[in-house]
């Protein structure tokens, strides 16, 4: 049967290793003050190529009218923001590992009323000036900074960014859509609520989209050696 700690929670797989890059981001002080649940999520290190998936469905989803035209604009780049305002919609978030980058690519999939379901991939680098970068797509990023809660952990846009090769391009204030705020906040029970945010400078919020997810049951079956 696969081990359960003395905190209560499984141990890591043989496929997983302990992770300290968001301990070694956010600070012995900060990291130790988060619930453990959270804890245990981000210090889940997969190896190359091995993935986690957690599953939930999205709640609600509000969005000005400028929030929808800067989301349809944005599938030039991918569709990294909600295309729509459907609430009730069925949601996956899976975390893979990528050997080559050191860092992790994000896949968020949500359903819609009709077509396909949205597909929004990301990949998540521990570089930069911040410590921790996020690219979205034709060469577009975004710097990030990580601060922990009572509840969770938010991550925040520092400045956006663009890519030619090796040349990296900041972009200024007045182009940025706005700042882009997501939290990872513990509900108890192994669930968890990931809410994004978009703020722009004179509107105020313009995006907001909630989700509600779970931890992986843990399996009961025999460890592989």
């Amino acid at each position: 049967m696969r081990s359960i700690g003395d905190d209560g929670l499984p141990r890591p797989r043989a496929d997983q290793i302990p992770d300290m890059r968001f301990r070694a981001l956010l600070g012995a002080e900060a990291w130790n003050s988060l619930p453990q649940a959270v804890r245990a999520r981000f210090a889940k290190r997969l190896l190359p190529g091995g993935s986690v998936s957690y599953a939930g469905q999205v709640m609600t989803c509000r969005m000005r009218p400028l929030g929808w035209l800067l989301a349809q604009a944005c599938r030039l780049i991918g569709s990294p923001l909600p295309l729509g305002r459907d609430g009730g919609m069925a949601a996956v978030v899976t975390v893979t590992e990528d050997g080559a980058s050191g860092g992790q690519v994000w896949t968020r999939m949500y359903a819609r009323p009709r077509g396909f379901p949205q597909v929004i991939h990301s990949a998540k680098r521990f570089a930069g000036p911040t410590g921790l970068e996020e690219y979205l797509g034709a060469g577009f990023g975004i710097a990030l900074t990580v601060a922990a809660s009572e509840t969770g952990i938010r991550f925040c846009s520092h400045h956006y960014f663009f890519c030619v090769g090796r040349l990296r391009l900041r972009l200024p204030r007045w182009i940025a859509p706005g700042v882009l705020s997501i939290d990872h906040e513990d509900m108890g029970e192994g669930a968890f609520a990931f809410t994004l945010s978009l703020r722009h400078c004179l509107l105020g919020e313009i995006i907001r989209q909630v989700g509600h997810f779970h931890d992986q049951p843990v399996r009961q079956q025999e460890d592989q050696p």
